[in-house]
């Protein structure tokens, strides 16, 4: 049974710049899907990964002053995951006449240039994430027909549908997480895209022969710092990498990253503090 814990933290006073700050924290201690709310953030991790010494000690640890964090806990059986989220969070998102995201559920949807269907379950990424969105509006930017695509990390699978939609050719998907690899198969059958090819693992499940025009890592700092150079093996001259996941202060030791391994810095975004950097291969 893929029962999770869902853990409700409550500020005072109440701020976005926390609510961000403190899921990248939870992230570290096995945090996977992270809600914004009103007065607080939701977080939901896996049952046996719940550990309550670690969830203290990053409230101890918390590295912005001035604010008290509050919290109480909830068992959610897995089964119910996805009237959790019909419920309580999930609604349409629309990126202007180019995008709208929304799930099954949903009716009244508007229209765009592109309709996808997520159905989350406990995989990240549905484009409410400053950092998903930054991601969506580069793949939009960007000029995709025929082009390969790697889209590490792929959570539900969002970011490698719409570069499919988008024109892309030859795409792949790749989660570590077991949970996540199934629902990207259901979201690519969703969206009637299942020539993208999912595959679970992390950087070893890249192949030797793999070789894109574009590679996406919407991830966390450290990984991105940790598994750059596995990237920058399967892309060519001119391949270009769109990474996301991290804060403005983390530019500089990214950029430093890409230079060590061959990619020149292009461009960058930010939100809120959320950051993302297109890079090109020399």
């Amino acid at each position: 049974m893929n029962d999770y814990k869902k853990v409700t933290f409550v500020f005072s006073p109440s701020d976005e710049i926390v609510s961000d700050v403190l899921a990248a924290m939870l992230a570290e201690v096995g945090f996977e899907s992270f809600v914004p709310e009103d007065d607080g953030l939701t977080a939901y991790v896996p049952d046996g990964l719940y550990d309550e010494h670690a969830v203290e000690s990053v409230i101890k640890d918390f590295p912005i002053q001035g604010y008290s964090i509050g919290y109480k806990t909830q068992h959610i059986v897995g089964e119910d995951w996805n009237s959790e989220w019909e419920k309580n969070y999930f609604q349409p998102i629309v990126l202007g006449d180019e995008c709208v995201i929304h799930s099954t559920f949903h009716t009244d949807v508007p229209k765009a240039r592109y309709d996808i269907l997520i159905d989350p379950k406990m995989a990240f990424g549905t484009g409410y994430h400053k950092t998903t969105c930054h991601m969506m509006r580069a793949i939009l930017d960007e000029d995709m027909t025929g082009r390969s695509v790697l889209d590490m990390g792929c959570g539900t699978a969002l970011l490698a549908i719409l570069a499919r939609k988008h024109g892309a050719g030859r795409t792949v998907a790749i989660d570590i997480d077991e949970f996540a690899y199934e629902n990207a198969l259901e979201n690519i059958v969703l969206n009637k895209t299942p020539d993208i090819e999912v595959r679970l693992g992390g950087v070893d499940a890249l192949r030797e022969d793999d070789d894109f025009d574009i590679v996406i890592a919407n991830i966390n700092r450290n990984i991105l710092l940790a598994d750059m150079q596995h990237y920058v093996k399967c892309m060519h001259s001119g391949s270009l990498l769109f990474v996301s996941g991290f804060y403005e202060e983390d530019i500089e030791a990214l950029r430093t990253e890409a230079a060590r391994n061959g990619l020149c810095y292009l461009d960058s975004a930010e939100d809120n503090r959320w950051a993302m950097i297109k890079f090109i291969k020399k």
